[in-house]
């Protein structure tokens, strides 16, 4: 697969396709724990994210495999790691169906889930992604209109550092045109709610859910991300408000009030108020 973290795109025992990342890609180990708990957050809180899972790799599958290699630069390669890896499911699957990682601009304006590009905004605030948003676009068998899907969530928590260095264009994705509908608050809801809200029991939960070698074993640096997470839920609005005061401009319609058209079924009278339908 393309992509720094080089995946490979695997067959699962249960008979679908994974999109699989190695404890030894050329990123970070701690990019799958980003993954898993990101993606968790996501799918929380009622986000379009595929599937996510611990997928186990067997010494006797990268052995047979000559093309499951980490390439580390500098003509240095190595083998897949065997072992529990993190694993997504591929968006599209076994389906027969079109997906895309870019449309051109009538096809976004008409993606189906548009909307929920603020909602993802809101989450990689939240998280600190300090890479830019990717998506993905599915459009299924006798479907016109596309739907997004939000994959790679590696740079979450700046990657292998988890730490948070703020910045206003980060986390973002790269066209302004699937911000265009956000006119306030309001359009960041009802995620924005759902993340301010995020209870502990549920970070904790999903902490539980990591390998302890995705994260070196030491419980007291995911504690101490868990506790920073919970800290940083009501920053997300102070976030969001530095990047829709950045140069990018990125709400053209912040403020503008929504136009309603109302159908042209009733019939004028000379007197006010005498309407009949």
């Amino acid at each position: 697969m393309r992509g720094g973290a080089q995946s490979q795109l695997m067959l699962g025992a249960d008979g679908n396709l994974w999109v699989v990342k190695f404890k030894n890609n050329a990123q970070h180990l701690r990019v799958l724990a980003n993954e898993l708990i990101a993606t968790r957050m996501a799918e929380a809180v009622g986000l379009s994210v595929p599937k996510s899972d611990v997928v186990e790799v067997s010494d006797w599958l990268i052995a047979n495999s000559p093309e499951m290699v980490v390439d580390l630069g500098r003509g240095l390669r190595e083998r897949c790691a065997s072992g529990l890896q993190f694993g997504s499911r591929f968006v599209g699957g076994l389906m027969p169906g079109q997906v895309v990682d870019y449309l051109p601009e009538p096809q976004m304006d008409e993606v189906r889930n548009l909307a929920e590009f603020a909602g993802m905004l809101v989450l990689d605030k939240w998280t600190g992604n300090c890479n830019g948003r990717q998506a993905v676009f599915e459009r299924k068998p006798r479907e016109r209109k596309y739907r997004a899907t939000f994959i790679d969530q590696g740079f979450c928590f700046n990657a292998g550092e988890w730490t948070f260095p703020d910045a206003p264009l980060r986390g973002v994705f790269a066209r302004n045109q699937v911000y265009a509908r956000v006119r306030g608050w309001e359009s960041f809801e009802p995620w924005l709610n759902r993340v301010e809200e995020f209870a502990a029991e549920g970070l904790w939960k999903i902490a539980e859910e990591i390998p302890p070698e995705w994260y070196g074993g030491d419980t007291v640096v995911i504690e101490r991300l868990m506790e920073m997470l919970l800290k940083r839920r009501l920053r997300v609005r102070e976030l969001i408000e530095q990047f829709r005061v950045s140069n990018r401009e990125p709400f053209p319609n912040w403020g503008a009030v929504k136009s309603i058209v109302v159908p042209g079924s009733f019939e004028f009278r000379a007197n006010p108020g005498d309407f009949v339908m």
